[in-house]
């Protein structure tokens, strides 16, 4: 470690100086010699290091998100070219370089970190041996090797023997039990952080073996900070801890305001984004403005969150426009043509359905709509050239001793089952 450090000397100087400048101000307040002076000091420079790298981190978000995007088609180059590793390789390059994306970019804000990491330690373990370093002169070392945060020096270690720690002014149960609680809760950060991007930030649509590298580095990331954890000065692990605390708060931010499409994030941040709407009947902020515009123009490549959400606010009586804005649509419905854009139309009213009558309302209705008995309703049948004196059936034939006319047997001949109405005469060929 201390041959990795002395690679990055040369940012040694600006790093103590800021620290120095920091303590100027902290000293004022808690005292030149105390922890809590020298320990928000260092946390004061990871803030400063973390604010400076933002425009790293919004890079790094946009490149996970762009691999994530790129996964089913790196799967299937893999499997096309399985056995030619060389042209796997070459297409590959040819897929990043057409889509502008960079693997690299994912590890920008680690790998801008590392220099000010290792110049820390540089200068922390500098304090520990006494030396002075960048602009550190003999009474700042001197300041800071009095300097305890709950009782252990800000160089002391935790495979410190106890000789060392004792020249450091306090006793290795207090340094070995404060380091040991700070590795626990350095590597507890990390886990957290790494998980929270596996469990809501990540597209559950596609299993690609980059969710495989993500799951198996939310195990080994802690693993590593925990070993070499107590190999690291108290005041490198204050530095380390703060960045983790940083990283977590930033990341929820991300997940809770920009969520990764498909993921459970993106649903739950739909859901509150389509509530506020819906009460409010508009959108709020760019950032509102720029999500529903992005879906909107999705048109048919929506996922089920995305049109949960349109169909929300159509159900609403909202329409989401292709600027982001939402706009109120009274009887209309949005259409969605076949090249994916979204059109409002009049709504055509649904048609009501017949209100179900009861048994004995279609027979009272039957029986009032039914025809009188001198009445000779005309059928399909009958024809218009028919003689008027055409022997009428047997069946027309009224029953015996009764004085009816045959045009009045309709109703006999419709409860006997025969059909209404007269009937055709036989032809003389069945008689």
């Amino acid at each position: 470690m201390d041959t990795i450090a002395g690679l990055f000397s040369f940012i040694t100087t600006p790093v103590s100086w800021v620290i120095v400048q920091f303590h100027a101000v902290y000293g004022k307040i808690f005292g030149p010699d105390t922890g809590w002076a020298w320990g928000l000091s260092i946390v004061s420079l990871v803030i400063l290091i973390r604010i400076c790298l933002i425009p790293l981190f919004v890079k790094q978000i946009k490149a996970t998100r762009a691999m994530q995007t790129l996964q089913p088609e790196m799967k299937k180059i893999q499997e096309r070219y399985k056995n030619d590793k060389q042209r796997q390789s070459e297409e590959m390059m040819k897929l990043y370089k057409e889509t502008g994306t960079n693997p690299l970019s994912s590890c920008l804000p680690i790998l801008a970190q590392s220099p000010f990491f290792f110049a820390l330690y540089h200068v922390l373990n500098a304090i520990a041996t006494g030396k002075t370093i960048g602009v550190i002169n003999e009474d700042l070392l001197a300041s800071a090797r009095q300097a305890h945060i709950f009782g252990a020096p800000l160089a002391a270690k935790f495979t410190d023997s106890a000789e060392k720690v004792a020249q450091l002014g306090a006793t290795l149960t207090d340094v070995r039990v404060v380091t040991a609680i700070m590795i626990v809760l350095m590597s507890g950060s990390q886990f957290y952080t790494q998980r929270q991007l596996m469990t809501k930030n990540v597209d559950t649509t596609v299993k690609t073996p980059f969710m495989q590298q993500q799951k198996m580095l939310m195990y080994v990331f802690p693993v590593m900070f925990a070993v070499f954890g107590i190999n690291f000065p108290v005041g490198v692990l204050v530095y380390w801890l703060t960045t983790n605390v940083w990283t977590m708060g930033q990341q929820m931010y991300v997940i809770r305001n920009n969520p990764t499409p498909g993921s459970k994030a993106q649903a739950a941040y739909l859901e509150r984004l389509q509530k506020h709407v819906t009460q409010h009947g508009k959108t709020r902020g760019r950032g509102e403005k720029a999500i529903v515009k992005a879906i909107v123009a999705k048109g048919r490549d929506r996922n089920e969150f995305e049109r949960k959400f349109i169909n929300g606010l159509t159900k609403a009586g909202l329409v989401a426009q292709p600027d982001g804005l939402v706009a109120a649509g009274e009887n209309t419905t949005v259409v969605e043509s076949e090249d994916g854009t979204t059109t409002t139309a009049a709504a055509v009213p649904k048609r009501q359905q017949p209100k179900r009558q009861t048994k004995a309302q279609r027979q009272s209705g039957a029986a009032s709509s039914a025809p009188a008995d001198d009445a000779e309703p005309k059928t399909s049948l009958s024809k218009s050239d028919e003689p008027q004196d055409a022997k009428p059936s047997s069946a027309a034939k009224p029953a015996s001793g009764s004085g009816s006319k045959p045009g009045t047997g309709t109703r006999s001949k419709a409860q006997s089952g025969q059909r209404k109405g007269p009937q055709r005469p036989k032809s003389p060929s069945k008689k």
